[in-house]
């Protein structure tokens, strides 16, 4: 018998390759997942999608950054299933009016975006949609959490918080945002009985960075180049590759006391220091 058989998961930002991943492997297992998206198209195909399996998949439209979205989203959520057991932040990602377009000022040139020229708005958008787009669902859907007694909370860092990646300035501070408050999270529900980690995915090929990393011909771009000679295992993630780690840290079983820990899922990336 699976240890998820049963429990009411919900997983923000579920549309995306890897949360999709992920909730389809909590389906597979008899768990009851809720997917999280703002995109009510691609959460419905999704949740076609993962249909055929043990447990139940329902898509529930909402936004992250909107307070009364996520309430209304929990409220939907416990009708349909009950009270949360496990939440999954997974709604991020970056904002091209947040990036510059050259690594340092040494290449900047009148033709791009430099560090002086990005937009603050988006700047400011970025930090909420990672950071504040995982504290907010928290804040709600933990109070099931504290209703049973018991619960696990499972972020989605990223490498670029450990050492930021050029360009991204935004998306690395949200995601460095994110490492401190899965610790200072993990304290103080403690004693609450409610486990608190995250997962930091190393390079995958995403909808988000995939012109980034593959070109118009298909081949590798120079930074997606760049990333492979600094990954030890010559090459990106594959979304399967996550589900061993999220499976341990999701079950009190085997993770009970486990709480307020980043894993890197990466191919060896952060332990290489490039010579």
């Amino acid at each position: 018998m699976s240890y998820f058989k049963g429990k009411n998961i919900a997983v923000t930002g579920g549309t995306g390759i890897l949360c999709k991943a992920m909730a389809k492997f909590l389906v597979q297992q008899g768990a009851n997942v809720a997917i999280l998206s703002r995109g009510e198209e691609t959460g419905k195909e999704v949740e076609k999608d993962l249909s055929e399996y043990a447990g139940q998949c329902h898509f529930i439209k909402c936004d992250v950054l909107d307070e009364d979205s996520v309430i209304s989203a929990k409220k939907q959520f416990n009708e349909i299933f009950g009270k949360c057991d496990v939440l999954l932040n997974g709604a991020g990602g970056n904002n091209p009016k947040a990036s510059t377009t050259f690594e340092t000022h040494a290449d900047a040139t009148n033709q791009g975006q430099g560090f002086r020229d990005l937009d603050l708005k988006s700047f400011s958008k970025t930090m909420d949609l990672n950071f504040m787009g995982t504290v907010i669902p928290t804040q709600i859907f933990v109070e099931d959490m504290v209703e049973s007694g018991r619960g696990t909370i499972l972020n989605i860092s990223s490498m670029s918080a450990f050492a930021p990646m050029t360009k991204v300035p935004a998306y690395s501070a949200g995601k460095a945002s994110i490492n401190n408050f899965t610790q200072w999270l993990s304290v103080y529900y403690g004693e609450a009985n409610i486990r608190v980690n995250a997962i930091a995915p190393g390079f995958f090929i995403t909808k988000q960075n995939h012109d980034l990393l593959i070109n118009s011909e298909g081949k590798y771009t120079d930074r997606a180049k760049k990333i492979l000679s600094n990954t030890p295992m010559n090459r990106f993630g594959d979304p399967e590759d996550l589900i061993g780690t999220v499976k341990w840290l999701l079950n009190d079983d085997e993770s009970n006391f486990v709480t307020g820990i980043v894993i890197p899922i990466d191919g060896g990336f952060m332990a290489y220091s490039g010579v």
